[in-house]
């Protein structure tokens, strides 16, 4: 994967992000008082939420392995484990990296309210937490992510564009991730700020799990009860379930625009065939990067300050020193320089021979 595409200061990657919920604990703004420096030869626990979205397995995973490697002079050790979307599991992989006594914690909550107790119990064990990609509830130690509110803007703006003047000509769909991540609601509030008063919401889900069996069901659910003449945009909070709408939208004979998020391959195939308008294209190599430097200095014993120019509040722990990457609307118009320039795919991953005509079609070679 190309490395130079992502080598931007982290400082320079960071945006401001509002303080979200009140404050019932303080956080430390940088390492634990209570861990030693260490050298190179440090163990990050890595723990993520599930193996069903694509990325987590594909990029999160590797990319942060290589970055801590490449941090420790080959010397450090990534310890991982996936808690498949359970939050009890994940729980008690926090308690295994505990007795394993890891040196630093990066963890993407499955529930970030269910974890609090496990940051809690790492923190007073001496291991300083970072969380990724979701602010995490607890003590945490650091905090990398996407400007989420900005992610559904800018779904919200893409949908608007492919409804141009037909935006209030009948219903559009808004599905929702996960009442447990708190990134599906910054992306609905988003999303939100810019469709309301401009579309008209005949549905809105929020989805179990971000599974896309379950977006399926609901919008077969909202077909049925809107009637699929009256349905002319969905809102998808990311494409994994955009899939199962589709498959809902297909079975039904409907074709219109659907947003989602992550850049995954199956995505971004249906974006270039035209089942699916648009993606969030969210650079995991900056994100990894982040978080693998937050871990290594915070185990090393130094200061975040050098890394995290933002804070940002959690609703349990103030000030969290923050690191937010920037976001791209991925549409068929510029997949060649999002996805593919930045070494995510190849042209040959996506212009498989199932999809080699409709590459052809948009230039795609």
């Amino acid at each position: 994967m190309r490395r130079a595409a992502f080598a931007v200061a982290a400082g320079a990657m960071a945006v401001s992000l509002a303080a979200c919920g009140s404050a019932k604990e303080s956080g430390k703004s940088s390492s634990s008082s209570s861990s030693a420096k260490k050298g190179d030869a440090i163990k990050v626990g890595l723990l993520l939420p599930e193996n069903q979205t694509a990325r987590y397995e594909k990029f999160d995973r590797p990319l942060i392995e290589k970055k801590v490697k490449e941090l420790t002079n080959g010397k450090g050790e990534v310890v991982y484990a996936n808690a498949k979307q359970d939050a009890t599991l994940q729980n008690q992989q926090v308690d295994t990296m505990i007795t394993n006594k890891v040196d630093v914690l990066i963890v993407d909550a499955v529930d970030s309210a269910a974890i609090k107790n496990s940051v809690q119990k790492a923190k007073d064990a001496g291991i300083p937490v970072i969380a990724y990609d979701r602010l995490a509830q607890g003590p945490i130690s650091g905090y990398t992510s996407f400007d989420n509110e900005t992610v559904g803007k800018t779904q919200g703006q893409a949908l608007l564009t492919a409804l141009g003047s037909k935006a209030k000509s009948g219903k559009i769909v808004m599905m929702n991730g996960s009442v447990t991540d708190p990134n599906a609601a910054q992306f609905k509030k988003g999303a939100h700020e810019v469709l309301d008063g401009k579309v008209n919401v005949g549905k809105e889900y929020d989805t179990k799990d971000w599974k896309p069996e379950n977006a399926n069901t609901n919008m077969e659910g909202a077909i049925s009860a809107l009637g699929k003449q009256n349905i002319i945009g969905v809102y998808s909070a990311n494409d994994g379930m955009a899939g199962g709408i589709i498959t809902a939208l297909k079975s039904a004979g409907i074709k219109v625009p659907v947003t989602g998020q992550d850049a995954e391959l199956a995505g971004v195939q249906r974006i270039v065939t035209g089942d699916q308008y648009m993606s969030v294209y969210k650079p995991y190599p900056q994100e990894a990067d982040v978080a693998a430097e937050m871990a290594v200095a915070i185990a090393q014993g130094k200061s975040l300050d050098s890394i995290a120019k933002d804070k940002v509040d959690s609703p349990t722990t103030k000030q969290v020193p923050s690191v937010l990457v920037p976001v791209v609307a991925l549409t068929k118009d510029n997949i060649k320089d999002t996805v593919i320039k930045d070494g995510i795919y190849t042209v040959a991953d996506i212009c498989t021979p199932q999809f080699k005509s409709a590459c052809d079609k948009i230039g795609l070679k």
